[in-house]
């Protein structure tokens, strides 16, 4: 057989590959699997990482300088677009993989750099300003002086079970991700197990939901199966619209064939016929992945009627819906799908018995799903070896803010937050002082330096008054206000609310309006005033209780989360803002005082040009002075200022 004859190619991998162990395969053919999984090329490969972060820091303009250099060069080079490794920092990245040699990744390749990055590698030289690891591989030859990647700080802490084909394999290959063992737990599923049984081994494996409510999902399943109707349906929540993650993302534009896998075993294990994939519209990249994995998936007969001739007959469809946070609630979600507004309803009755088009419908994250082939593969206590109290497996996160290093990372349930921010993430950026980690705007959960010993599990953060969240993991340091973050917090639930319950309206309007209140001047500074901010902070608790008790939908719920999780771990700085008027890290800009040191000031106007309200008074040569009650706080007169005289309190 030819490599190069894809009809040959098909044949072989359906036949071969997904219907016989690995181990009755002969050598030959398993030398066939390398090539096709590229883990071994017979011609160069260059391997460009094109989801959304890379084509925010570039990579597109990479990815064309040097097929520009190809077709110029006239090279024979098999040139990718890849996913994403998780390690954001160092995009664009690049890897280059030469016949017999270990593939090499190198780090902010940008276009103008391409050519000559090429120019070194291609003649076997190694440029060391570029250069980042390489894949450890006892099948090529090593590269002297370069690290490997699974050495990395980044990556050594880290357990890849989700994320293992990520930023390594060609999204858009259904090829190379059967020849990796893919699809290969969905044909074995359907030959070897009945639904009931499946149900089983997922709610043995005690997976559970990875969207933050934490409910297992092997029970969800086995509700959807019981209950009789003449149409069932399964739906992948990958909205994602919670600001800090992308992890969700990262997996479809990285490793979409994963996902159609999944949803194939769990809409099997349900009685589902249909099922969807539900995420965001301007997920570009990602749709555009998904649709052609989708395609590929049923050319190969992987999806439709009669598969495999095994009588499971099983449809996906792709649904882009609105940018809504709303949408990430599942009756919401629901009802975007059937083409009504996405407004949540009341339960019960739970979608699992009454979903869409009051059918029997599962709605699972997209990483709760994704744990699926690798149980179904080695089975429920395979995936209970790893965790930590209860909690098996392993966790994304979206690791972001004031850290040295961050992108998408993958731990064991059980690791610690504190290994996360100095081994992942090598500590704080500038050695700037720790202050807390943001778990997600929809827990608005704080994980403070008292608490960072806290392992990521859903009881150790029970404990501490937290939970898991969405996956967003923002460390921030001393510079950052946590008021001004719930304000932020509080502006996004008020803008997001559906609308359709009074305490998520009007609950987050009012809450807005104290925070808002606190963190800016009053017009006049009257004891009125002051008495209705005080009146304001001290009813944020009772109007968080019922908000929590009355809300319709869990977003609801969850809103005064990060207010009431600010006053309980950082109260002095809601009495600094309230009492003192002052912000302690200088971020609130209405409570700043600008005032200028007549002993420094040498009557330069600088400043009096650049004020745009007239509030800085004074003669050419003569010390100026700023009148407050005019003054905007923009910060116009200390950037103006060469002789340090205007002082900012």
């Amino acid at each position: 057989m030819k490599i190069s004859d894809s009809q040959d190619i098909k044949k072989f991998l359906i036949h071969q590959v997904l219907h016989n162990p690995k181990d009755e395969l002969s050598n030959d053919e398993l030398k066939i699997i390398s090539y096709i999984s590229k883990e071994r090329v017979s011609k160069p490969m260059i391997y460009v990482g094109t989801t959304t972060c890379g084509i925010a820091a570039g990579a597109d303009k990479t990815y064309e300088a040097i097929k520009t250099y190809i077709k110029e060069s006239q090279l024979d080079i098999d040139l990718i677009k890849g996913g994403c490794v998780g390690y954001c920092k160092a995009e664009p990245l690049v890897d280059i993989q030469l016949p017999g040699k270990a593939r090499i990744s190198f780090q902010y390749v940008t276009h103008d750099k391409a050519a000559e990055l090429l120019d070194e590698v291609l003649n076997n030289n190694i440029p060391d300003d570029q250069v980042l690891a390489q894949y450890y591989n006892d099948i090529h030859q090593l590269w002297e002086d370069v690290p490997y990647w699974h050495e990395m700080p980044f990556f050594a802490h880290q357990k890849k079970l989700l994320t293992v084909n990520c930023g390594i394999t060609n999204p858009v290959s259904v090829e190379e991700y059967i020849a990796r063992g893919g699809y290969k737990a969905f044909t074995q599923t359907i030959t070897q197990y009945t639904p009931e049984e499946v149900c089983q081994i997922i709610e043995d494996s005690q997976l559970a939901g990875r969207g933050g409510g934490a409910y297992i999902a092997g029970k969800k399943w086995s509700i959807a199966l019981n209950t009789i109707n003449d149409q069932k349906y399964f739906v992948c929540n990958a909205v994602e619209s919670d600001p800090g993650s992308y992890m969700n993302r990262v997996m479809m534009e990285s490793d979409p064939h994963r996902i159609i896998e999944s949803l194939l075993i769990a809409s099997y294990a349900t009685g589902s016929t249909k099922a969807f994939i539900f995420t965001r519209n301007e997920f570009s990249v990602a749709l555009q992945k998904l649709h052609a994995a989708l395609e590929q998936a049923e050319a190969y007969g992987i999806i439709g009627h009669n598969i495999f001739d095994s009588g499971v007959n099983i449809h996906i469809t792709i649904k882009a819906g609105a940018r809504a946070f709303v949408c990430g609630e599942e009756t919401a979600l629901n009802n975007s799908i059937e083409g009504k507004r996405a407004m949540p309803v009341s339960k019960p009755p739970y979608p699992a018995k009454k979903g869409l088009w009051n059918k029997p419908t599962v709605v699972n994250n997209l990483e709760t799903l994704i744990n699926v082939p690798l149980i179904l593969k080695n089975g429920p206590q395979w995936f209970k070896q790893t965790g930590h109290n209860n909690s098996f497996g392993t966790k994304l996160f979206t690791l972001s803010g004031k850290i040295n290093n961050y992108g998408t990372i993958e731990v064991e349930m059980g690791t610690s937050f504190r290994d996360i921010i100095e081994k992942i993430g090598e500590g704080m950026k500038g050695g700037a002082e720790f202050k807390a980690i943001i778990l997600g705007i929809n827990s608005g959960s704080y994980v403070t330096p008292k608490a960072l010993d806290t392992t990521v599990d859903f009881e150790s953060l029970k404990k501490i008054g937290s939970q898991l969240g969405s996956g967003a993991c923002v460390v921030v340091d001393s510079s950052s206000c946590m008021l001004d973050l719930a304000r932020f917090f509080t502006n996004f639930f008020k803008n997001e609310s559906c609308g359709k319950c009074i305490p998520c309206r009007e609950g987050t309007a009012l809450m807005l309006e104290i925070i808002n209140a606190a963190t800016q001047k009053p017009a006049k500074d009257n004891s009125f005033q002051t008495l209705e901010r005080f009146k304001g902070i001290m009813q944020l608790k009772s109007m968080a209780k019922v908000m929590k008790d009355t809300s319709l939908c869990s977003l609801g719920k969850s809103a005064p989360n990060a207010i009431l999780n600010t006053l309980a771990n950082f109260k002095s700085e809601f009495d600094s803002h309230v009492f003192e008027r002052k912000c302690p890290a200088g971020v609130c800009r209405d409570l700043r005082t600008y005032t200028i040191d007549v002993d420094l000031c040498t009557g330069c106007t600088a400043c009096f040009k650049k004020c745009p309200v007239d509030a800085i008074i004074g003669t050419a040569r003569q010390p100026h002075f700023i009148v407050q009650d005019k003054c905007i706080a923009c910060n116009a007169c200390f950037e103006a200022c060469k002789f340090n005289a205007v002082i900012v309190e």
